[in-house]
């Protein structure tokens, strides 16, 4: 330290909601040229803390201070005049503009000095620049909705660094990337660390953390539990901080009997994979891996009705079963927690009882096309208290449950149709270690009640520490079949999920 202010400076931040104190006199410090790493369980009060910094809310209590001097009120306008930019784990693209439209968005450049016009040359040539700073080679003309999710991502570092910005603030920004872009954006982060800008850096994943961080403060239920030097923390030390307690099952032991075929697939065919063939049992939690792209996912939503299959076979109970679309699938007791909770498993601006009781409405209707509000409430409240939902308001919205918490309400919509056969699509993806516990331990107790259980992951450790049996999938097709014992190991799990395990 050389005695200069840090950049950013919190003290005794404070946020009260109604019944909800979100943050809880809260101190953070970051420093010029640091990148500082944010941790919490979801609903620990990272978000809040994010908005406070940007001026979205204003605190209720303490003082913020940039580069020494305390602000007053302020917007999200004046966050970004003063240096502060955020980049979001919902990107905040407009997909049909062009990336050069984009990158100016309510900033564009004139034509000359013309005000209320704009130079789309101007915009084009500033955005090769821009672009070329951070090493993203397409043509700024191109509409943004052709890009990939790791291009989009280094489109908003590349608004931010133009617009001069001395701290970002990157929400969850490797959430949705293959490791090829997770490490190029990881050393784009070191370069801006050199160039001496500030990142507040807000992950899940502990080995991130420790990769790139400069220290490290944890949140929990909306208070800083303390600031520590990146050397000295240990992931345990971590986790024990996040949670209170220590998890000493990562992936927590179940005594769940395997019992007889639950589903079969043979030579199933759609537009991303072909000639796909396995079978899952009552008990049995069966692992898809594979890389991005080797069409785990689209496997499932041809299983479940969500996309049109071309060929083969879906066997329920040993009984051919036609699934054509997600009500057939529903109907024959088959559940689909999807990767995607914000746009495919949650109507975001409904309640929780609505969300958790919408495939099963029926069964709440104690005349035809008369919904029983009591009992459906009264069940929405039981099954969010065996999932510990947090907070336990079922006629709060959707989208103002944390990450972790909204997957909750994602699954408890699926247990209330008493389904057989679940798949789940990344279930832990984007939540903090004590929430990927409670949700190891909720796919438990359905094996345990003699469901049966189809898990995509890009986990490795996950799909180790969860499955039963592991089948590997590589360009759209399945490249072998492995049970979970010593024979399991990653480099085994890598050759067959690279197309090692083709003949």
């Amino acid at each position: 330290m050389d005695g200069s202010p840090p950049l950013l400076s919190l003290r005794g931040i404070s946020k009260l909601y109604p019944g909800v104190r979100a943050l809880d006199s809260v101190d953070l410090d970051i420093l010029p040229g640091e990148i500082h790493v944010l941790l919490g369980e979801n609903g620990a009060g990272k978000s809040t803390l994010i908005k406070t910094i940007l001026g979205i809310e204003a605190p209720n209590g303490g003082e913020i201070r940039w580069k020494g001097r305390r602000l007053g009120a302020y917007g999200i306008r004046e966050a970004y005049a003063m240096g502060i930019a955020a980049i979001y784990q919902e990107l905040n693209n407009v997909g049909c503009l062009s990336v050069a439209e984009n990158l100016y968005l309510g900033n564009e450049i004139p034509l000359g000095r013309l005000r209320g016009t704009v130079s789309p040359s101007r915009q084009r040539a500033a955005a090769r620049a821009a672009l070329a700073r951070v090493g993203l080679a397409v043509d700024p003309a191109i509409a943004v909705e052709r890009l990939g999710v790791g291009q989009k991502q280094l489109l908003e570092i590349a608004r931010a660094l133009d617009r001069k910005a001395e701290l970002v603030i990157m929400d969850e920004p490797t959430s949705s990337l293959s490791r090829s872009e997770i490490d190029q954006l990881l050393g784009l982060m070191a370069a801006m660390k050199a160039q001496g800008i500030a990142i507040l850096f807000i992950t899940h994943k502990l080995d991130e953390a420790k990769k790139i961080g400069d220290r490290v403060t944890v949140l929990k239920d909306g208070k800083k539990v303390g600031t520590l030097g990146i050397a000295e923390a240990d992931e345990e030390l971590i986790i024990k901080m996040m949670v209170g307690r220590k998890l000493e099952e990562k992936y927590p032991r179940r005594s769940a009997r395997i019992g007889a075929e639950a589903l079969r697939v043979e030579g199933l065919t759609g537009a991303r994979f072909r000639d796909v063939s396995f079978s899952v049992r009552s008990g049995e939690l069966l692992g898809l891996f594979g890389l991005v792209g080797a069409g785990r996912t689209e496997t499932l939503r041809g299983i479940f009705g969500a996309d049109r299959v071309a060929g083969g076979a879906i066997y329920l109970e040993g009984e051919l079963a036609r699934i054509e679309r997600p009500a057939d699938a529903i109907r024959r007791g088959v559940s689909f927690v999807t990767e995607n909770r914000k746009e495919e498993g949650l109507t975001l601006i409904h309640d929780v009882v609505e969300n958790a009781t919408l495939p099963s409405l029926g069964s709440f209707c104690s005349l035809p096309a008369v919904v029983d509000q009591g009992r459906r409430y009264a069940a929405t409240m039981d099954y969010g208290r065996r999932l510990n939902l947090r907070p336990l308001h079922v006629r709060k919205r959707a989208m103002d449950f944390s990450g972790g918490n909204q997957q909750k309400i994602v699954v408890e919509k699926w247990l209330m149709t008493g389904g057989k056969v679940f798949l789940f699509d990344e279930p832990t993806k984007g939540v903090d270690v004590g929430a990927k516990t409670e949700i190891y331990g909720i796919m438990n107790r359905l094996l345990e009640g003699g469901a049966a259980v189809i898990m995509v992951s890009s986990e490795m450790q996950e799909i180790l520490g969860m499955s039963d049996r592991i089948v590997t999938m590589y360009e759209g097709r399945v490249t072998g079949e492995i049970a979970n014992g010593p024979e399991a190991t990653q480099e085994r799990l890598l050759i067959m999920a690279t197309g090692g395990g083709l003949e």
